[in-house]
Formats: C-alpha cells, sequence, structure tokens
C-alpha cells in the first residue's frame, strides 16, 4: 500500500504523487482510492487502491534508472507493422505494460513513422499521450523541471533510429 506523498505510476496516466487516500462511494459500493496528482496539467487521476497493483501502478524508478533510461533510447529497436490496426494494438499493450523502456519504444515508433508517412489521428493522440507518459515519470525520477528533461529525450531521439530485423517500412 501506498502512501501520501509517494510517487507513482499509473501505466496509462503517467506519473504523479499521491495527494491524498479517500473512500468514495462508486455504483453503491465504498473503496478507498489513491487521489493521484499529475504534474502536468494538475490533473487528478482516482485509482482504487485494492486492486492498484492488477492496473499495474508502480512506484517511480529511481534517479540512476531513468538515466539508463534516457541513454537506452537510441538503441531501441522498433517494430514499423505496416497496418495500423495491428500496430496500434501493439502499441497500446506496450503502454499497458508500465515498462518505461516499452513506452520509450512507443514513442520512438510512433516518431519515425510520423517522420516517414505521418500519423493517423489516433496515432497522434497515442504519441501525444506516451510522450506525456514518458516525460512524466522522468521529470519525477529525476526531480527536473519538464522542459529539462524533454529537451535530453528528444536529444536522444534525434540519433539514428535502430529497426528490428522484422519490421518493414511502407
Amino acid at each position: 500500500m501506498f502512501q501520501v506523498g509517494d510517487k507513482i505510476v499509473h501505466p496509462m496516466h503517467g506519473a504523479g504523487v499521491i495527494d491524498s487516500i479517500v473512500q468514495k462511494k462508486v455504483n453503491g459500493v465504498v473503496r478507498d482510492y489513491y487521489i493521484l496528482k499529475l504534474p502536468v496539467g494538475g490533473m487528478l487521476v482516482m485509482i482504487p487502491t485494492a486492486n492498484s497493483e492488477e492496473i499495474g501502478v508502480r512506484p517511480v524508478i529511481k534517479g540512476e534508472e531513468a538515466d539508463r533510461v534516457i541513454a537506452a533510447i537510441p538503441g531501441i529497436k522498433v517494430d514499423m507493422i505496416p497496418n495500423w490496426n495491428q500496430r496500434y494494438r501493439e502499441n497500446m499493450l506496450r503502454l499497458k505494460s508500465g515498462n518505461l523502456l516499452e513506452v520509450a519504444r512507443v514513442v520512438k515508433g510512433l516518431m519515425l513513422r510520423e517522420g516517414e508517412r505521418g500519423l493517423s489521428t489516433g496515432e497522434r493522440k497515442m504519441l501525444h499521450s506516451a510522450k506525456q507518459i514518458l516525460l512524466s515519470e522522468l521529470v519525477l525520477a529525476e526531480d527536473s523541471g519538464y522542459e529539462e528533461v524533454e529537451r535530453r529525450v528528444e536529444q536522444e531521439y534525434a540519433y539514428p533510429v535502430t529497426i528490428g530485423e522484422d519490421c518493414w517500412i511502407g
């Protein structure tokens, strides 16, 4: 169980700080919820405490791990699946995994696709969300400013892209 003030990550919303733990009645059932305050936009997310582990809620990575994630970005292999529907599903699974390297893979793949052919509206939204998820955790892990972390991450994405052997660009 997490406490007020803990830095945690929700796989689909990103990282934030537990603002409070409250009891709410939803659909006739009283449950405890973490109120997660996200640093970007000040959005609040209610997460049921009972199944937070099932959802994939976890503590924010440490600063050293954040540095390793940023350093690993240039070497991340990207699978360029031509079918947008399959690509979207696989990217969604990567985001839901809560693994920060998988989130970075989604960002890298969509940025590459955007540069090559452009993105559909759905993939453009996914790219925006994935960037927010990635950056929100790195900001909290490194206790840095958003702009500074964004600059460092984008600098790493500027390196040549490594494409997986089983990928197609088309």
